[in-house]
């Protein structure tokens, strides 16, 4: 299957924004380097509008026009200050989103509703830029029509101009513009360099350095760990239960799934890949900041309101010591979400910034997408069935694991969730006899 693209629209702002080019900084946990990456993912729609000969292209696209004139920034350019920090340019003539729109010769029911693609196919679903076109545009769409009249939403966004939660922000505007209804509420807030920028003098009281280091010729997202590729693994909700029952049983505490599914595929990705056990290994993981920060971000506000937490352990210790001591870290890890430790977070980075901040290697970045609002995004279609992240860089790591709902849509799996896992090749298939094992009750507690 090969998706055809037909067009390549290039939308600008409904009307303009503002009068004079300018130049707008960002915040110092939007300039993070781990967040200089391409995040991309779909969203996939089966349903029907209320106006059957609609077509989505042209109704996302002119909602997309309106919605740029408050949204204006997403059609501006990046570019690198002197200090080589990142900045967005806006300029009065010229900002444009590009909107691609492609088809393709088979309907959604017969790729699984995306549930859990083949890879070569699902990466044409979404813009892939390269390095200097991102730079160009940091927000590009591509909308992808199926022969069952179902279509893909494909987004590719730069992580230094939003978080996840800041791009579901400006969809369901946009979503809401599509189907008629004009949303005041929500104004887009930018003031990132007020709200996130370091103190006055800096200063790093929480425990930041215990996870970051300089280390200025180190790359996170260019280790030669070879090869990555994906899997998804099912989790069904009584295997995960039984899990959960047995840690407490055994250690007295209640574990959280993100805590102890979480340190289960965290140990099992660290024996599959054999990492020397001298070596320090983290699991990272992102802290909604929103509501944590004094005073609380405004809302509206739609940059990178997340910051990244950590647990560490070294390859001996979380191969060899019982599990629910590893959940039991990333448990404890969640008492640093302070305001003093976001504040410590922004302050380090103005320190530091350029010499190489990093969390070093083996880093293993978790993330949950079962309740993040994604599905939310209603362009007249109803919400979509299946949201799917594709990106692979994350938190400072190459081989990032999501847990996600299964399609709504999907005849199948209904029971639990899935688990998107990227693993460098070599390890995967002795993960996925470590997967097999859990969901088999083999739960590996004696070490």
């Amino acid at each position: 299957m090969e998706v055809q693209i037909t067009e390549t629209a290039l939308v600008a702002p409904a009307t303009s924004p503002f009068d004079d080019d300018h130049v707008l900084p960002l915040s110092h946990i939007d300039n993070d380097t781990n967040l200089r990456v391409s995040f991309r993912y779909l969203r996939a729609y089966v349903g029907t509008a209320a106006d059957p000969t609609a077509d989505p292209f042209q109704v996302i696209s002119s909602a997309l026009s309106t919605v740029l004139v408050r949204y204006y920034h997403l059609a501006g350019s990046l570019r690198n200050r002197a200090d080589g920090r990142l900045e967005l340019a806006c300029s009065k003539e010229g900002q444009v989103i590009p909107f691609v729109r492609a088809t393709v010769d088979c309907t959604l029911e017969a790729v699984g509703y995306l549930d859990a693609p083949e890879e070569h196919f699902v990466e044409q679903l979404v813009p892939n830029p390269g390095p200097d076109e991102f730079m160009a545009h940091p927000f590009m769409l591509q909308l992808t029509t199926f022969k069952c009249g179902g279509f893909v939403l494909g987004t590719a966004v730069h992580h230094s101009l939003c978080d996840g939660m800041g791009a579901t922000q400006f969809f369901n505007v946009m979503a809401e513009m599509a189907r008629g209804v004009e949303n005041g509420a929500v104004q887009a807030v930018w003031d990132r360099q007020k709200l996130l920028g370091p103190r006055d003098p800096p200063r790093v009281e929480a425990p930041i350095e215990e996870f970051l280091g300089l280390d200025s010729g180190f790359s996170p997202y260019e280790q030669p760990i070879g090869p990555v590729v994906r899997k998804f693994f099912h989790v069904k909700d009584e295997c995960l239960d039984r899990f959960k029952k047995e840690l407490l049983d055994r250690s007295g505490l209640n574990f959280t799934t993100f805590e102890a599914l979480g340190a289960f595929i965290w140990r099992a990705k660290v024996r599959a890949a054999k990492i020397p056990e001298d070596e320090t290994v983290k699991y990272a993981y992102s802290l909604n900041i929103r509501k944590l920060v004094k005073p609380p971000l405004p809302f509206g506000y739609w940059g990178n309101g997340c910051v990244p937490m950590f647990a560490k352990v070294s390859t001996k210790d979380i191969v060899e010591k019982p599990i629910w001591e590893t959940a039991e870290l990333i448990k404890k890890s969640k008492r640093n979400a302070t305001d003093e430790y976001v504040r410590s977070f922004i302050d380090y980075q103005g320190l530091y910034w350029g010499k190489g901040i990093t969390a070093g290697k083996e880093v293993s970045g978790f993330t949950d997408w079962r309740h993040l609002g994604h599905s939310t995004v209603d362009f007249g279609w109803g919400g979509p069935v299946t949201v799917l992240p594709l990106c692979r860089k994350l938190l400072g790591g190459l081989e990032p694991t999501y847990f996600l709902p299964y399609s709504s849509a999907s005849v199948g799996e209904k029971d639990g969730f899935k688990i998107s896992v990227c693993l460098r090749e070599s390890a995967m298939p002795a993960f996925q006899a470590e997967m097999k094992k859990f969901c088999s009750g083999d739960f590996g507690l004696s070490s």
